[in-house]
């Protein structure tokens, strides 16, 4: 008898210690727990699918252009106005590359390096190598990208771009801006060897080009709510030492912070691919470290230059120069100048300005800084070689048709009636080019 109540007890000590422990296991949440409330997993699986898209605006040209819906009976195409990103570029960080490739080395030559750091050292060298201490440069990448987006842009409108015409580029005084249009110009003139380009660049030009003003007071804030966003969001960080080296203990002595060498990294892998290096090393950290970057980022980009409900009434009316030079210069078409296409040449934060002041569909969405993640993608909306194409139509009343393409995807036009599918009077928009307020 003795011996089977020495044993109930037991049973119900083991009972009542295991309902302690799942109690603080539920009231402790484990670090996957307590970030799982920030993962939208459409978006975790539009990045796993390419992890290359984590870089956001880094990351390089992605699209599937459309088939373009025929313009309505009678109407014919006679003028294109046109914004592009650069190309693929190098970033900033020469120091940090620097770093990565010097622990890695010496984890290497003391022989504690696994063949996954081995990898990750020869990308992370590559990445060094064609870095070369040049921020901010246009890779080979960057030109092909323009080159190829001349190239279909050309094969869509050969009535416009065809015969002895006359192209207006204009760039910002940035390297690789000037480098992406003369990618582009000249892919063009191997298309039609008739054509006459202007080319120019020059601080004058900046005022609408690239006028980004004072972002950072208009948009007030975003750093406080993105740093309450991920406070309690906790990442893997042990992992990624067990991947790399066969000796944590002695890793240490290299390594004094893991999240420090993931930072590393990162800033890494979201340049590889823009250098054509095959593999990125995104593919050794841990997802959840991975996807926390892409959020920041992600809220970041959309809360300083896109059309927030929180500050898109302050940050998108700073396009208002670029929008009147596009209404300037299309009225000189369609009266009958010179140029058949205007072709501009800048950076991500003003196009994404200046397609979120028209109201373009899908990228200039209205949204709180909560429902970002889920409906706006960096990647998507703000690569490397982003574009909006504005081509102009006419039939022979002298009505006058627009559409527009961004990222070489029609778009319709938020709040305005269309003449017919995509297609907009151009009227219409010129009296009312705002489409922002329209939300």
């Amino acid at each position: 008898m003795k011996k089977a109540a020495i044993i109930v007890i037991a049973v119900l000590c083991l009972g009542a210690m295991q309902l302690g422990t799942q109690q603080a296991n539920a009231q402790q949440p484990s670090a996957q727990q307590a970030g799982a409330k920030h993962f939208d997993p459409k978006a975790a699986e539009y990045l796993k699918e390419n992890l290359p898209r984590t870089g956001n605006n880094i990351h390089s040209y992605e699209t599937v252009p459309d088939v373009e819906s025929p313009a309505p009976a009678g109407f014919k195409a006679f003028y294109i106005s046109h914004y592009g990103r650069h190309g693929s570029r190098s970033t900033s960080g020469q120091a940090q590359f620097q770093e990565l490739v010097d622990i890695l080395t010496s984890a290497k030559n003391v022989q504690i390096l696994t063949p996954q750091g081995d990898s990750l050292l020869n990308e992370a060298a590559l990445v060094l190598k064609y870095h070369d201490t040049m921020d901010g440069r246009l890779t080979q990448r960057g030109v092909r990208e323009h080159r190829e987006i001349a190239a279909r842009l050309y094969d869509r409108h050969p009535e416009v771009l065809g015969g002895a015409k006359k192209i207006r580029a204009i760039a910002s005084t940035s390297q690789r801006c000037i480098v992406s249009m003369n990618s582009f110009t000249v892919s063009l003139g191997q298309k039609n060897p008739d054509l006459f380009f202007y080319l120019d660049s020059g601080s004058k030009m900046m005022s609408y080009i690239s006028n980004t003003g004072d972002a950072n007071r208009l948009t007030f804030g975003t750093e406080q709510m993105i740093a309450e966003w991920t406070k309690d969001w906790p990442v893997d960080t042990v992992s990624i030492m067990k991947t790399l080296f066969t000796s944590e203990k002695a890793a240490r002595i290299l390594v004094p912070s893991s999240s420090h060498l993931q930072d590393l990294i990162f800033h890494a892998a979201q340049v590889a691919e823009d250098f054509d290096i095959p593999t990125t090393p995104y593919r050794f950290l841990p997802f959840d470290a991975i996807y926390k970057r892409w959020s920041e980022n992600n809220h970041y980009l959309y809360m300083h230059h896109g059309n927030s409900a929180e500050f898109g009434d302050q940050r998108v009316p700073l396009a208002e120069s670029l929008v009147q030079d596009i209404i300037d210069k299309a009225e000189e078409a369609i009266a009958g100048g010179e140029w058949a296409a205007d072709l501009r040449f800048g950076h991500d934060y003003p196009i994404l300005a200046l397609v979120s002041y028209l109201g373009l569909d899908g990228v200039s969405k209205r949204l709180s800084f909560d429902q970002v993640d889920s409906e706006w993608y960096g990647w998507e909306n703000l690569c490397m070689g982003s574009n909006l194409q504005m081509i102009f139509y006419r039939n022979d009343a002298g009505v006058v048709l627009v559409k527009f393409l961004y990222n070489e995807h029609e778009k319709t036009v938020q709040g305005l009636k269309p003449y017919q599918g995509c297609y907009y009077r151009w009227d219409d928009i010129k009296a009312d080019p705002a489409g922002y307020r329209r939300y």
